[in-house]
This record gives structure tokens, C-alpha cells and sequence, in this order.
């Protein structure tokens, strides 16, 4: 779980561009969109051997 913490007078702004910088580097927002919607199992495969291909995870 994320968590900033924001000390007085910082901006709000500020910390929320921080707790998205988080978000993202632990993958999260990734994993979310991820599941928003079904994938059939021979669709991950696919998708896993092309990530597989161009070296990506």
C-alpha cells in the first residue's frame, strides 16, 4: 500500500503527484486496469508471449 505523508504547508498538488509516482513504480495502476476487464485464457497467452518476444515482463 502507498502512502505519502504530507507536512504542513506543502502542497496538495505536491503530494498527490508523489503518491502517483508511487503508484505507478509498484505497478498497481497497471494491475487495476489490467482486470477492469475479462481476458480469456488464450488471449493472456498471447499477450505473454508477444511481452515475452520484445523482452518486456
Amino acid at each position: 500500500m502507498a502512502k505519502v505523508r504530507v507536512s504542513k504547508g506543502e502542497p496538495l498538488e505536491k503530494a498527490l503527484r508523489i503518491f502517483k509516482k508511487k503508484l505507478d513504480r509498484e505497478g498497481t495502476l497497471k494491475e487495476m486496469r489490467a482486470k477492469k476487464h475479462y481476458e480469456k485464457p488464450s488471449e493472456k497467452k498471447k499477450r505473454k508471449a508477444k511481452n515475452a518476444r520484445s523482452g518486456r515482463r
